[in-house]
């Protein structure tokens, strides 16, 4: 199933630059071997969105796979638990509670159970998942998250901090949301001069870059609100760029030549007056999505509307972005699901697992490396993020940051039970101004961060002291009326056995 591009049919592989294979390179990935999975394995008969918006419409966890679909009357999404393929039947219960189009999905890196979308209705919502999957439509969000004044087409959660999530809208507007309190705590409204593509977070979550139309790449300190750093016209072309961070700091991103031809690039953003290596792809005009995984270092490329998948793997060598092949298929790809390292097969070297969504299922597709040995290769699975959440979301706005806790796929991993997804709302009248402060002075930070407010800051303390006790009063609360729950469900069998 594997081909090499220059073997591939125009405007799905397309040949690949001179300069990137140049050189046979030594790569324990070169032979990274890409199968598509049997139709039983797949998931049949759903009716992908087609709705205008260059976003995956897939999300997968080590629990489920998402989907966003066609509906009537509002936006929907489906959420299926991994092990039911096959044909889905039209009346499985969706995910319903949006008045328009559902235009991206992300699942909690921190909560398997946890799924954030958002929509043309302008709003962002966070919904629990039970395990087992759906048997009723859900129609009521654990928290709706409104602040949007245009539709929202970018969710994505922060790495490291629990229940932080960023969201995007085409009011040009970025906000990052306390999930836990249902509160936007930054709000960067005077940043983006047209919208916005995509954005990432670097790896602790201190950083984010961000795409734009007006063809500016950005690096921003969204807690400081200051531009970082700023590339103008970081691709030529008008169709749409995506920049991710890299695990080292530096910013891939892919986009369009004036030519229309599609460009992949890599930048270092502490100079980006050029790109530390820029090449061209094809003349396809389908927008590049990039997947990347921080332990390998690889980057996958999926083109909407392409029927191919091209890997890359980033070194600190020349030309630093080094061709490793291409997977290709027959059918174009609507949109695409990436599976989170610890949901992957070790035992079969499977290196990266992608969920193709064609017009009417959603295929998995496998990429091993081949090996003889059936031991544990250390090699192809070092330590990876896990899910446990380092620091809380009062931590991360108070200034501090984090690496992912990183565990071992040695024996496998095996999903734990997550504890549900509580949002203790404060006062929104108290909360309002608060936040209005924060986006208002979005454009000039360095004034804000002059002027200090120390007995407005002493008195945050307390209240962000009396909220965490609050917290830690209601987890005791509740780890009680467990206990009482238990001891009365004791104490009725006992009264039943003695009858």
């Amino acid at each position: 199933m594997t081909d090499s591009p220059s073997n591939s049919p125009g405007g799905t592989g397309g040949p690949v630059p001179e300069t990137m294979r140049r050189v046979v390179r030594q790569s324990k990935f070169r032979h990274v071997f890409g199968q598509a999975l049997k139709n039983d394995q797949c998931y049949d008969d759903i009716r992908v969105s087609r709705v205008t918006w260059d976003s995956s419409f897939c999300a997968v966890n080590t629990k489920f796979v998402a989907i966003i679909i066609e509906a009537s009357g509002g936006g929907a999404f489906l959420v299926l638990p991994l092990q039911k393929t096959g044909r889905i039947d039209k009346s499985y219960p969706t995910v319903c509670g949006h008045t328009g189009p559902v235009l991206d999905i992300d699942w909690c890196p921190h909560n398997d159970n946890v799924i954030a979308s958002g929509s043309e209705d302008c709003t962002v919502m966070v919904w629990q998942i039970p395990d087992g999957g759906l048997t009723l439509p859900l129609t009521e969000p654990v928290v709706v998250l409104e602040g949007h004044s245009k539709r929202v087409g970018i969710v994505t959660w922060h790495p490291t901090a629990r229940n932080v999530l960023l969201s995007a809208g085409c009011d040009n507007v970025v906000i990052i949301w306390n999930v836990g309190t249902g509160e936007a705590l930054i709000t960067l409204d005077e940043m983006h001069y047209d919208m916005i593509f995509s954005v990432c977070w670097n790896r602790n979550g201190s950083l984010i870059c961000t795409a734009s139309k007006d063809k500016k790449l950005r690096v921003i300190d969204p807690r400081k609100m200051e531009i970082v750093a700023e590339k103008d016209k970081a691709h030529e072309g008008a169709r749409p760029m995506r920049a991710i961070f890299l695990s080292d700091g530096n910013v891939f991103t892919t986009g369009f030549s004036r030519m229309s031809e599609r460009q992949l690039a890599l930048w270092n953003p502490k100079n980006m007056e050029e790109p530390i290596a820029l090449h061209e792809m094809d003349t396809s005009n389908g927008v590049l999505l990039p997947f990347y995984d921080p332990d390998t270092n690889i980057i996958y490329l999926c083109g909407k509307g392409d029927s191919s998948i091209r890997y890359f793997e980033i070194t600190d060598e020349s030309p630093y972005v080094h061709y490793l092949s291409t997977f290709v298929s027959k059918e174009p790809q609507r949109g695409m699901g990436y599976m989170p390292k610890r949901g992957l097969d070790v035992n079969k070297c499977e290196i990266a697992r992608f969920y193709k969504l064609h017009e009417r299922k959603c295929e998995p597709i496998i990429m091993t490396v081949p090996r003889k040995s059936d031991l544990f290769q250390d090699d192809l699975y070092p330590d990876t993020a896990g899910p446990d959440a380092p620091i809380e979301a009062e931590d991360w706005f108070d200034g501090k940051n984090a690496d992912p806790i990183l565990i071992s796929l040695k024996h496998g991993y095996m999903p734990t039970k997550n504890r549900d997804l509580n949002v203790v709302k404060k006062n929104i009248l108290g909360s309002k101004p608060a936040a209005q402060k924060k986006s208002d002075s979005a454009s000039t930070p360095k004034k804000a961060a002059e002027v200090s407010h120390p007995a407005s800051d002493g008195k945050m303390d307390e209240v962000m002291k009396e909220l965490r006790s609050m917290k830690d009063t209601i987890r005791s609360q509740e780890a009680r009326i467990f206990k009482l729950e238990e001891l009365i469900a004791s104490l009725t069998n006992n009264d039943e056995s003695e009858e």
